[in-house]
C-alpha cells in the first residue's frame, strides 16, 4: 500500500497546533467577555453603559424597577464568591500535595520496570513486528514513558485547576447578571463553560503533539518505540483523573448530604440558606467534584483514545510507510473538533437569544446536535484528505486492508453513538419525562418507594446505552479491528470542548443559585438561576453519560492494544486462568463502589454531626442574627475526601501491577474484559438513579405542573420523601458512577504501559505451579 494522504505532511505539521492555539485563543475571548461583567458594588460595573448588545450589557437592572438595587447585595456576592475560591483553591492544592508524591513514587516505577525488560540494556533490539529493522532500547522507551506520564499527569492537573478557577470567577458574575435577564444569566454562565472546554480540549491536543514532535527527535523511524513510550501520556491524565474525581466527589457529596439532611429535613430551611453551616463546603464542593473532576476525567479519556489509535496505527501501514498525516489521523479528528465546537458555541451565544425560561435546556440540548451534524461533514474532510484511499491496519499478526471511507464510519459510529446515549440519559433523568415524574409521583407513599422506583429507572436505563455501544463496537471492529473501535471513541470524544462547556454550565447555574440566596437577593432572582440549574442537572447527566459510554470505546480499544503489545493472540474464556480474572475483574467495580459510597457515608456523618452540633450551640443562628462557622465544615469535607480518596486510588493502580506480574498476562486480560462488562453497566446505572432522584425532588419543589402541585409544596411528606431519594443518589451520580469511567479506563492503560514487562516477566506463579 503505497498509497499517502492528499494533504501534504508539512500542512498537517501546521493544522494540527494552529486549532489547537485558535481553541485556546477562542477560550480567552470567551472569558474576556465574561471578565467584563464586574463583581463590585459600583452600580456603573456592574451595569457598564459600553453598549446595549443582546449580552446585556448597559440593560437596567430589573431590580432597579423594584427599588431593591441595594449595592450591599453585590458585594456580599463578591464575598461569598471569594469565599468559594478559596475554599475549591485549597483543597485542590491540599489534594495535589498528595497526588504530587504518588507521581513521584510511580513514574519510578515506570522507569524501573519497564527499564528491566531487557536489564537496563543501552543497545538497539530488533522490532517487535519486523525484526529486520533495529527498534530503540527498552530503556529509552522506560525513560520517555515516563516523561510522557509525568507531561499527562501535569496537563490534567492543570485541567482540573483552571476549570475550577473559571467556575468560580463565573459564578457570582452569572447571579448578577440574572438581575438583567435570564438569557444574560445564561450567556455568562455557557462562556464561562466554553472557556474551560475549549482550554481543556486545545491544551490536551497541543501537549500531546508537541511531545510526539519532541520524542520523534530521538526515535526517528522508530515509529514503535515512539507511540509506545505515548502511552504515558494517557496513564498520566487518567491517574490524576482517578483522584480528582474521587477525592472531589467525597468532598461534594459529604457536604451536600449533610447540608441536607440537618438543613432540609430536620430545620425545614432552604437549600443554600446562609444559616446552614455546611452551605459554603456544599457549594465549594461543585467545583472540585463536577468540574475539576469532570475535566480532568475526559482529558483522560481524549488522551487514552489518542493513545490507543496510534500504538496500532504505527505497527500498520501509516507507520510502516512513515505517513506522517494519517498517522495523525486522530489529532487531525480532534483538531477538527475544536473548530466544530468554535462554530457550534456561537449558535448559544451569538445567533440566538435567549429570552425565556423554556428556551434554555433546549438551547443546551442543540448545542449537542448542531455540533454533532457538522462534526460529521467534518469527519468526511479529514478522512478523504488525512488518509490513504486504501491501506493496512494491524490486526491481530494480520495486516487488514481498509478503505478510508470504512474509517469515516467507524468515527461517524461513535460520534452518533455518543449522541444517542445523551438523549436517553436525558430522558431517563429529566423531569420533563415520565420515568421521573414516575419516581416522584412513588414519593407519595414515602421514601422506600421512591428508592424501588429510583433503582429500577437506573437499571433499565442500561438497555439502549449498552446497544449504542455494541453496535459501535461491531462495525467499528468489522471494518478496521481494534484501530476501529479507538476511532470511534474519538469520534464520541470529538465534540469533548461542547461537551465540556454544557456540562461546566451546571455546577456554574448551581453556585449562583446557592449566591444568591446566600446574598438574599429577591424571589425573582432565585427563580431564574433555579430555572438555569435544573437545565443545568440534565447537562450534567448527559455529560456523565457521555463520558461513559467513551470510556467504554475507550477501554476497549486499550485492551486491543495492550494484548497486541503482550502478544496474546486469542483470549479464551475456557481456560481457568482468563476465567478467574474475569470473574475478579467484574467484582472489582463493587468493591470500588462499596469504597467510595463508604467513604461519603463516613465523610456525611462528620459533617452531619457538626452541622446538628453548630444549630444547637450556636445562639441566634437559626434566627439568622449569628454567623455558622463554614470554615469547620470545609475542613471537615478537606480531610475526609483526601484521606478517603487513597485506599479507592490504591486498589485501582495496585490491580493491575500485582495480577500481571504473578498471574500473567492472560489472567490480567481476564480481568480488563471482566471490569469492563461489569463497570460500565454499574456506573450508566447509579448515574441515571442518582440522576432521576435528584430531579424528582426537584419536580416536586418547583410545583410547574398540576401533578407537581398535588406532591408539594417544600416540607410536604412526598418532597422530605424525595429529598432522601435524592440524598442517597448524591453519591451514586457524583462520585461512584463518574469514578467507575475511570477505573475501567485506568486499568486498561497501565496494562498498555507496563504491557512489555508482563510479557516478559509476569505469571511468576503459574511458572512454579
Amino acid at each position: 500500500m503505497v498509497a499517502s494522504a492528499f494533504l501534504p505532511e508539512l500542512w498537517t505539521e501546521i493544522l494540527i497546533p494552529v486549532c489547537a492555539v485558535v481553541g485556546i485563543a477562542f477560550s480567552l475571548f470567551q472569558w474576556f467577555i465574561v471578565s467584563r461583567v464586574r463583581v463590585s458594588a459600583d452600580q456603573g460595573a456592574s451595569s457598564s453603559s459600553s453598549g446595549g448588545s443582546k449580552n446585556g450589557y448597559g440593560d437596567y437592572l430589573i431590580e432597579e424597577e423594584e427599588g431593591v438595587n441595594d449595592q450591599s447585595v453585590v458585594a456580599k456576592c463578591a464575598e461569598i464568591q471569594t469565599a468559594i475560591s478559596e475554599g475549591a483553591t485549597s483543597f485542590l492544592f491540599t489534594e495535589y500535595r498528595y497526588v504530587g508524591v504518588f507521581m513521584v513514587i510511580f513514574a519510578a516505577i515506570i522507569f524501573v520496570f519497564l527499564g528491566s525488560v531487557e536489564g537496563f540494556s543501552t543497545e538497539n533490539k530488533p522490532c517487535t513486528y519486523d525484526e529486520t529493522k533495529t527498534c530503540k532500547p527498552a530503556l529509552a522507551t522506560a525513560a520517555f514513558s515516563t516523561i510522557a506520564f509525568v507531561l499527562g499527569a501535569v496537563t490534567s492537573v492543570l485541567s482540573g485547576f483552571l476549570g475550577m478557577k473559571i467556575a468560580t470567577y463565573a459564578n457570582a458574575r452569572t447571579t448578577l447578571e440574572a438581575r438583567k435577564g435570564v438569557g444574560k444569566a445564561f450567556i455568562v454562565a455557557f462562556r464561562s463553560g466554553a472557556v474551560m472546554g475549549f482550554l481543556l480540549a486545545a491544551s490536551g491536543l497541543l501537549v500531546l503533539y508537541v511531545t510526539i514532535n519532541v520524542f520523534k527527535i530521538y526515535y526517528g523511524d522508530d515509529w514503535e518505540g515512539l507511540f509506545e513510550a505515548i502511552t504515558g501520556y494517557g496513564l498520566g491524565g487518567s491517574s490524576m483523573a482517578l483522584f480528582g474525581r474521587v477525592g472531589g466527589g467525597i468532598y461534594t457529596k459529604a457536604a451536600d448530604v449533610g447540608a441536607d439532611l440537618v438543613g432540609k429535613i430536620e430545620r425545614n430551611i432552604p437549600e443554600d440558606d446562609p444559616r446552614n453551616p455546611a452551605v459554603i463546603a456544599d457549594n465549594v464542593g461543585d467545583n472540585v467534584g463536577d468540574i475539576a473532576g469532570m475535566g480532568s476525567d475526559l482529558f483522560g479519556s481524549y488522551a487514552e483514545a489518542s493513545c490507543a489509535a496510534l500504538v496500532v496505527a504505527s505497527i500498520s501501514s501509516f507507520g510502516i510507510n512513515h505517513d506522517f498525516t494519517a498517522m495523525c489521523y486522530p489529532l487531525l479528528i480532534s483538531s477538527m473538533g475544536i473548530l466544530v465546537c468554535l462554530i457550534t458555541t456561537l449558535f448559544a451565544t451569538d445567533f440566538f437569544e435567549i429570552k425565556a425560561v423554556k428556551e434554555i435546556e433546549p438551547a443546551l440540548k442543540n448545542q449537542l446536535i448542531i455540533s454533532t451534524v457538522i462534526m460529521t461533514v467534518g469527519i468526511a474532510v479529514v478522512s478523504w484528505v488525512g488518509l490513504p484511499s486504501s491501506f493496512t491496519i494491524f490486526n491481530f499478526g494480520t495486516q487488514k486492508v481498509v478503505q478510508n471511507w470504512q474509517l469515516f464510519l467507524c468515527v461517524c459510529v461513535g460520534l452518533w453513538a455518543g449522541l444517542i446515549i445523551g438523549f436517553v440519559t436525558e430522558y431517563y433523568t429529566s423531569n420533563a419525562y415520565s420515568p421521573v415524574q414516575d419516581v416522584a409521583d412513588s414519593c407519595r407513599t414515602g421514601a422506600a418507594t421512591n428508592v424501588i422506583f429510583g433503582l429500577a429507572l437506573g437499571y433499565k436505563s442500561v438497555i439502549i446505552p449498552i446497544f449504542a455501544i455494541a453496535v459501535s463496537i461491531f462495525v467499528s471492529f468489522s471494518f478496521a479491528a481494534m484501530y476501529g473501535v479507538a476511532v470511534a471513541a474519538l469520534g464520541m470524544l470529538s465534540t469533548i470542548a461542547t461537551g465540556l462547556a454544557i456540562d461546566a454550565y451546571g455546577p456554574i447555574s448551581d453556585n449562583a443559585g446557592g449566591i444568591a440566596e446566600m446574598a438574599g437577593m429577591s424571589h425573582r432572582i432565585r427563580e431564574r438561576t433555579d430555572a438555569l440549574d435544573a437545565a443545568g442537572n440534565t447537562t450534567a447527566a448527559i455529560g456523565k453519560g457521555f463520558a461513559i459510554g467513551s470510556a467504554a470505546l475507550v477501554s476497549l480499544a486499550l485492551f486491543g492494544a495492550f494484548v497486541i503489545r503482550a502478544g496474546v493472540h486469542t483470549v479464551d474464556v475456557l481456560k481457568p486462568k482468563v476465567i478467574i480474572g474475569l470473574n475478579v475483574g467484574a467484582m472489582l467495580p463493587y468493591w470500588f463502589s462499596a469504597m467510595t459510597l463508604k467513604s461519603v457515608g463516613s465523610a456525611a456523618l462528620k459533617m452531619v454531626e457538626e452541622v446538628r452540633r453548630q444549630f444547637n450551640t450556636i445562639p441566634g443562628l437559626m434566627e439568622g442574627t449569628a454567623e455558622p462557622d463554614y470554615a469547620t465544615c470545609v475542613k471537615i469535607s478537606t480531610d475526609a475526601s483526601i484521606k478517603e480518596m487513597i485506599p479507592p486510588g490504591c486498589l485501582v493502580m495496585l490491580t493491575p501491577l500485582i495480577v500481571g506480574f504473578f498471574f500473567g498476562v492472560e489472567t490480567l486480560s481476564g480481568v480488563l474484559a471482566g471490569s469492563l462488562v461489569s463497570g460500565v453497566q454499574i456506573a450508566i446505572s447509579a448515574s441515571n438513579t442518582g440522576g432521576a432522584w435528584d430531579n424528582a425532588k426537584k419536580y416536586i419543589e418547583a410545583g410547574v405542573s398540576e401533578h407537581a402541585k398535588s406532591l408539594g409544596p417544600k416540607g410536604s411528606e412526598p418532597h422530605k420523601a424525595a429529598v432522601i431519594g435524592d440524598t442517597i443518589g448524591d453519591p451514586l451520580k457524583d462520585t461512584s458512577g463518574p469514578s467507575l469511567n475511570i477505573l475501567i479506563k485506568l486499568m486498561a492503560v497501565e496494562s498498555l504501559v507496563f504491557a512489555p514487562f508482563f510479557a516478559t516477566h509476569g505469571g511468576i506463579l503459574f511458572k512454579y505451579l
